[in-house]
């Protein structure tokens, strides 16, 4: 079984603008050697497309990182660009990723050749026949005011808002049913979303999102998940492979399966901030009248990370992928979503380098208010200390 799908035909890159030196040897433009990547993007640069060039990585990941190129290169064609881009890619990439990368790709490959789409219309992506009205206007006026007209933030950085028609919700769970037929029929061996869920299938794979993304989120892994009898029942407390998730519910009927979210949290402290602990500690410990207002604003921070939120079709939840969550057991019915993780590659390396994560990890936020407590403590005795005023 075979059918063809519409692509963009892909083109070799043409090979970069160089110059030669005295012994016809071809070189990189100097500033290519001598200038480094910029530290933060330069927001008013335009970047180039690199859509429809046969590469090895995605598209986006060019464009976005061409907006850390030092100025004097910006000037150059798209294609010296692109060669050096390519160039710190790879020195950056080992070559079992890329080995990892070329197989994935074989592999979609197949399965693009093969599949036979039930619902060809959902691949056009017509915004208007899938997107509420709501979330249509907020795109299109593109506004920070538009957008949170429409979302709710029923805690610090978990929004919520109405994303899908139910119809598109109806193609999709019928596209998503028709392909695990497929899959049973030709006994083909699918990759699954990730390592905690046994069932769905990754949209990827079979042209639902092509290269999707803004800003600095240059790769993305779209995938639906399934819950219910005979199928994953919950999901584990854990943090996501992305920088931004956006869920959403497709439906169909179940009961149960409440996503619960307990904070933003850096790898060091991924496992860390249990309330009752705390409250434990202030209750059995004999503790400064300063350390108990930072026992209690750590009780009052960790219990305002707690939410619960019952999932609705076509509703959409967008979080940090460092936000920690799990879902509650289904515990009838059938219930399908949708996940989109947004990835930055340029967020991943700043990272490797940052320190302080008190700008978004709520136990290096205590800490930080911990030392500077501390510190203005310390300060304060050397005072008393200095004016023969007994410590206290």
């Amino acid at each position: 079984m075979s059918f063809d799908v519409t692509r963009k035909e892909t083109q070799q890159p043409t090979p970069p603008t160089v110059a030669h030196n005295g012994n016809g040897v071809a070189v990189l433009p100097i500033m290519a050697m001598t200038h480094r990547l910029r530290l933060n993007p330069n927001t008013e640069h335009k970047p180039e497309s690199y859509e429809g060039l046969q590469l090895e990585f995605s598209p986006l990941l060019f464009s976005s990182l061409e907006l850390y190129l030092p100025p004097p290169m910006l000037s150059l064609s798209r294609d010296s660009k692109l060669h050096y881009m390519r160039d710190i890619i790879l020195r950056y990439s080992t070559e079992g990723e890329r080995t990892r990368a070329q197989r994935h790709r074989e592999y979609r490959e197949k399965i693009i050749s093969h599949y036979q789409p039930l619902h060809k219309e959902l691949y056009a992506m017509h915004d208007s026949n899938f997107f509420v009205p709501s979330f249509l206007k907020a795109i299109n006026e593109n506004k920070e005011e538009s957008f949170r007209s429409i979302m709710a933030e029923p805690t610090l950085g978990v929004f919520t808002f109405e994303m899908l028609q139910p119809r598109f919700c109806e193609l999709l769970l019928s596209e998503v049913e028709n392909f695990e037929k497929w899959v049973h029929e030709t006994k083909f061996k699918i990759m699954r979303p990730n390592t905690m869920n046994k069932f769905g299938a990754v949209l990827d794979d079979f042209v639902f999102f092509s290269d999707v993304g803004g800003s600095t989120l240059d790769s993305h892994h779209g995938f639906v998940v399934e819950y219910g009898i005979e199928r994953d029942v919950e999901l584990g407390f854990h943090v996501d492979d992305s920088e931004v998730t956006l869920n959403v519910c497709l439906g169909k009927q179940f009961s149960g399966g409440d996503l619960f979210f307990r904070g933003v949290r850096c790898d060091k402290h991924v496992n860390t901030g249990n309330p009752f602990r705390f409250h434990f500690k202030a209750q059995k410990l004999k503790l400064s009248f300063g350390l108990t207002i930072h026992v209690l604003q750590s009780i009052r921070m960790k219990f305002s990370e707690i939410l619960d939120y019952s999932h609705v079709p076509g509703r959409a939840v967008l979080h940090r992928g460092r936000h920690r969550h799990g879902a509650r057991a289904t515990t009838s019915g059938h219930r399908v979503n949708l996940l989109l993780w947004c990835r930055s590659s340029i967020f991943r390396e700043l990272r490797k380098y940052q320190k302080d994560f008190s700008s978004w990890c709520g136990e290096c936020q205590l800490e930080k208010k911990e030392r500077q407590r501390v510190s203005v403590a310390a300060i304060r005795q050397e005072l008393l200390k200095s004016e023969g005023k007994p410590a206290t």
